[in-house]
């Protein structure tokens, strides 16, 4: 029997680029509020509003476009323009309309590996934006179960691997962000792979499970197979 039967693969960052088109946004948000701020106290002062405001908006576009909102407030001292306001909300909305672009070898990957494994999907952020990538993706027929939550906790992973595999002892998590990913699948007693895309959110940052004997870095997604193969027949 293989050790692993589950496998659990984060979405933006990991699947398809995503971070990039949030780094664009705070470049668009630092133009127009050029004339108020510098750029760096700018992008200080959205991350400040961004991480504050994750226990209201939670993760995603939306939550991202009201924080950008209610800095460009606060950095005005609420005298920003109704058409910068304007502006603001309309990036949002461009954000959300934005297409997918899957990394390298992610369609060849995941379809390689679907036919032998139970595959879920768990990722943070909007439900509909989320559905909507993943349509757009064209993996959404590759994947046994989808699960979009507002944070990634331990438990998360347990009840995941529990109702889309065999539990978290059989699965494995496969994600971009050593914090969300990697760690608390650790903690739930699944294996965790770090595989880094070229930017990564400050928040999405933690120190690097060195001494936990389930976790794997790997450089790119396509050497997901031959680690798979390793580990079961070892």
């Amino acid at each position: 029997m293989r050790a692993i039967t589950t496998l659990g693969f984060d979405a933006d960052d990991t699947l398809w680029h995503n971070e990039e088109i949030f780094r664009l946004t705070q470049d668009r948000f630092a133009e127009l509020l050029s004339n108020y701020a510098e750029t760096d106290h700018l992008r200080e002062r959205l991350m400040e509003a961004e991480e504050r405001n994750l226990g209201h908006y939670g993760f995603g576009v939306k939550g991202f476009t009201l924080s950008m909102i209610e800095t460009a407030l606060e950095v005005t001292q609420n005298r920003a323009p109704g058409a910068i306001i304007s502006q603001l909300v309309e990036a949002g909305k461009d954000m959300l309309a934005h297409p997918i672009a899957l990394l390298p070898q992610v369609a060849e990957t995941v379809t390689r590996l679907a036919p032998n494994y139970t595959l879920v999907l768990i990722t943070k952020g909007d439900l509909l934006d989320q559905e909507r990538k993943l349509a757009q993706s064209g993996l959404g027929e590759l994947f046994d179960g989808v699960v979009v939550v507002s944070d990634k906790t331990p438990d998360t992973y347990a009840t995941s691997f529990d109702t889309h595999g065999t539990g978290p002892q059989a699965a494995m998590m496969i994600g971009n962000s050593m914090r969300s990913d990697v760690i608390p699948a650790l903690e739930a007693g699944a294996w965790g792979v770090h595989v880094p895309y070229e930017v990564t959110w400050s928040y999405e940052e933690a120190s690097v499970p060195s001494d936990a004997p389930r976790f794997r870095s790997l450089p790119v997604l396509s050497a997901l197979p031959a680690l798979l193969d390793e580990i079961n027949e070892s």
